[in-house]
């Protein structure tokens, strides 16, 4: 029997929570034996109050010391107060042997990360948590393009579903791949849904209070599919094109040209959601004349070709 411990603490997402609980309870009940036993722990053992719920516990840290895997779910994006909020867990876990598999759903990442188990390994967290992330813990090798990762018993997975699929990986691990197909089955959940990168937005969200750059971004919405260089963007906004690259960098993250394919590119997406265009006329109709550079691009941003990004629409749209 696989013992599995789920810590609890006042920051943890109640959704994370069960989703895990029901994950590996419901491969049991699909197994038909007891695979897989499952506690919920806190640092001290008493009930969680994470606001509009108390939640029971089993035991204490203590409790986990035993578990072949403890599991840390969600805690949301405030990671300061998270983290200033378990420093009984973080000691907890730089203690911990390289047989005990430690895992993180989303966010909590931060938790492995602060005790520093996951230094020179692979591990993913929410997307758009990547950046802070990133700067807080440099020596963890982040793949925040993945669902979820695995190195060496260390686990992660990256924002919201996404920690159903490293659920249903350690279900594969423990239990077979044919029970994690059954429990994903029952789930109507799909396996192998590829690259985190694929949910995340293609455009920034822009510093508005910029007067030069909000209308120009207007304006690029509408006029995106034409011929447009920088010497045409600066003749729109009435300014110098070293004011305007040193304006919309500040503003958007990108440079012009590269806000202009993501905001082609993410257009793109949306008429290939529309039945009945080939891809040639979707990559004319956001600005591109060739369909194979319109295609390298899309890959290169979405993480799939437009091809597969259109299969997948119809397979999730079509009615069982």
């Amino acid at each position: 029997m696989i013992r599995i411990a789920l810590y609890v603490c006042p920051q943890t997402v109640l959704s994370s929570l069960s989703m895990a609980d029901d994950a590996f309870r419901l491969a049991n009940q699909l197994a038909g034996e007891r695979l897989f036993e499952v506690s919920r722990l806190s640092a001290d053992g008493l009930p969680v109050d994470i606001g509009f719920a108390q939640l029971r516990v089993e035991g204490d840290l203590r409790l986990a010391d035993g578990a072949d895997l403890l599991l840390i779910p969600a805690t949301g994006s405030a990671i300061e107060r998270t983290l200033k909020g378990n420093p009984e867990l973080l000691a907890w876990l730089a203690t911990r042997p390289a047989s005990q598999q430690l895992a993180s759903l989303c966010s909590s990442a931060c938790l492995l990360a602060a005790s520093g188990v996951l230094d020179g390994r692979r591990a993913t967290t929410h997307w758009s948590l990547a950046g802070g992330f990133r700067q807080r813990f440099p020596r963890v090798n982040l793949q925040v393009d993945e669902l979820f990762t695995e190195d060496s018993n260390r686990f992660c997975s990256g924002g919201a579903q996404a920690g159903l699929d490293l659920c249903l990986h350690l279900i594969a691990w423990h239990g077979g791949d044919w029970l994690a197909e059954r429990v994903a089955g029952a789930l109507v959940f799909e396996r192998g849904r590829g690259r985190q990168s694929r949910f995340a937005p293609l455009l920034p969200e822009p510093l508005l209070e910029d007067g030069l750059i909000a209308p120009l971004l207007r304006w690029l919405q509408q006029h995106h599919a034409q011929a447009i260089d920088l010497q045409r963007l600066a003749q729109q906004a009435n300014c110098s094109t070293r004011t305007l690259l040193r304006r919309f960098k500040a503003a958007t993250g990108l440079t012009p040209n590269d806000y202009l394919q993501r905001l082609r590119i993410s257009a793109a997406q949306s008429a290939l959601r529309k039945p009945g265009r080939s891809l040639e006329q979707v990559a004319a109709q956001v600005g591109y004349a060739d369909r194979a550079t319109f295609a390298k691009l899309f890959k290169q941003l979405c993480g799939e070709t437009p091809g597969a990004f259109r299969k997948r629409l119809q397979q999730t749209a079509t009615p069982a």
